[in-house]
């Protein structure tokens, strides 16, 4: 494995930290031996590069130009080991990848399974969150490739591959909703729903459309959890919503039904395989973005 220069290390987990205390913990050293190491960078380099603040540290505008070509660095000596480990004929390292709740249950379990299979070498960090989140941690190299849904156009973000998803209403087998073909929203009025907190983009999604349409929900549950809304739909009956991506584990095993909602703005959303715009990702992430890449090509009708 190649080493990085020590000092890329220091900067980096100060800055990740927002505090030396808290980063020699976690790189096992002294907080002395560690604030002294950061006053000689300083002085090598004649400007501050984090403001000692009451509670931590906070990177100077010099910091930041600074740590972004230390993490440019840090990302090409992983990428360089891992070119050298393909050398040597084995396909090892960490995979990195931010993913929607809506994937992070059925489909991301499964294509990994499948990767690792072919390489058992290669181990996985999966991060399931909301998507303005999981760029962030993509800008910053903490994943190596996000799947989320409809991501705010940026230059810093590669889009590799798009899919349609439309939000769907889940429910019952014995919801009186359920034997149709498609819903508008305006069709759950009168019936108990449940629906992600204000932290979702299904949610952002429904709440324009409520406020355009002057549609009154009889709203039930609000949940943080994608997987506490589909129990409580599996157990009240009420109508939960889901991108169609991640209703169907629970559609193949008959437990709810999903419905696509055909309301303009609902039908329009879509799931983004990204990277970051510029970064040369490690063989590994390459491969398993192959795959990834694959696997979406066959949900797309």
């Amino acid at each position: 494995m190649l080493h990085p220069p020590r000092h890329f290390v220091y900067l980096d987990a100060v800055a990740r930290a927002g505090s030396i205390r808290k980063a020699a913990e976690n790189l096992h050293v002294a907080s002395t031996a560690l604030n002294r190491k950061i006053l000689e960078i300083e002085d090598e380099i004649g400007t501050p590069l984090f403001e000692r603040l009451p509670r931590g540290v906070r990177l100077t505008a010099a910091g930041e130009v600074l740590l972004a070509t230390v993490r440019r660095t840090l990302g090409d000596l992983r990428l360089a080991a891992s070119q050298i480990e393909q050398l040597r004929g084995m396909v090892r390292g960490v995979v990195r990848i931010g993913c929607a709740e809506s994937v992070s249950g059925d489909l991301m379990p499964d294509v990994i399974s499948q990767y690792q299979g072919a390489h058992p070498g290669v181990r996985f960090q999966v991060v399931s969150g909301v998507t303005a989140r999981l760029v962030q941690l993509l800008l910053s190299d903490d994943v190596d490739l996000v799947l989320v849904h409809d991501p705010q156009p940026s230059e810093s973000l590669r889009v590799i591959s798009a899919i349609d998803q439309p939000l769907c209403a889940m429910l019952r087998p014995d919801h009186p909703l359920a034997d149709r073909a498609s819903l508008r929203l305006a069709d759950c009025e009168g019936h108990p729903v449940a629906l992600g907190d204000h932290s979702f983009g299904s949610r952002r999604l429904l709440d324009a459309l409520m406020v355009r349409s002057r549609l009154q929900l009889d709203v039930v549950l609000e949940a943080s959890s994608v997987q506490t809304l589909k129990e409580f739909t599996r157990q009240t009956g009420a109508i939960s919503f889901q991108f169609q991506i991640g209703t169907l584990r629970e559609h193949r095993q008959g437990e709810l039904v999903s419905v696509p909602l055909s309301d303009r703005g609902l039908a329009g959303s879509v799931l983004v395989l990204g990277s970051r715009e510029g970064r040369m990702l490690p063989i590994a992430a390459l491969a398993f973005q192959e795959a990834l890449v694959n696997r979406l090509a066959d949900l797309t009708p």
